[in-house]
């Protein structure tokens, strides 16, 4: 064990977090999202039986977000005429807005089949165990300024 690293955070998940440059992107997904059809040239990292909302939390301590863009944590948009509430994504502002001086200010929003093709090119994809619908959150590293 570590000291200070949140215990969600698998061995396997630290590496990639760790492994990831500048620029990389990482999904957090929803348990409805293709992470294996999506993750053909990503690193699918299996994470059922956690939601997104606490990984995030968890990854957002040792993960600096990209300075260098205006929306460095991105999120799937409802489609049209879609009935769909989302009370998660107030959630993940909140969280964002933790660890991130620029606070929910840095989060966007791109169509869901632009998500999908983001998410095709991204460093890897978590697939979590989340419930709630577009519950899917991108999020580009920066750099560490004080590591």
């Amino acid at each position: 064990m570590l000291k200070g690293i949140p215990k969600i955070l698998s061995p396997q998940l630290l590496k990639v977090l760790c492994e990831m440059g500048h620029s990389d992107r990482i999904v957090i997904a929803d348990g409805n999202f293709p992470a294996e059809s999506m993750g053909k040239d990503a690193i699918v990292i299996r994470c059922d039986g956690h939601g997104v909302p606490e990984l995030l939390d968890a990854i957002l301590q040792v993960f600096p977000l990209d300075t260098y863009v205006e929306h460095p944590a991105v999120l799937m948009e409802v489609m049209p005429g879609d009935p769909v509430k989302t009370p998660i994504w107030d959630e993940y502002k909140r969280i964002i807005a933790k660890y991130e001086k620029r606070g929910d200010g840095c989060v966007g929003n791109i169509g869901r089949f632009a998500f999908y093709e983001e998410a095709k090119t991204a460093y890897a994809i978590v697939a979590t165990g989340e419930s709630a619908v577009y519950a899917n959150i991108m999020l580009q590293k920066g750099v560490a300024t004080d590591a």
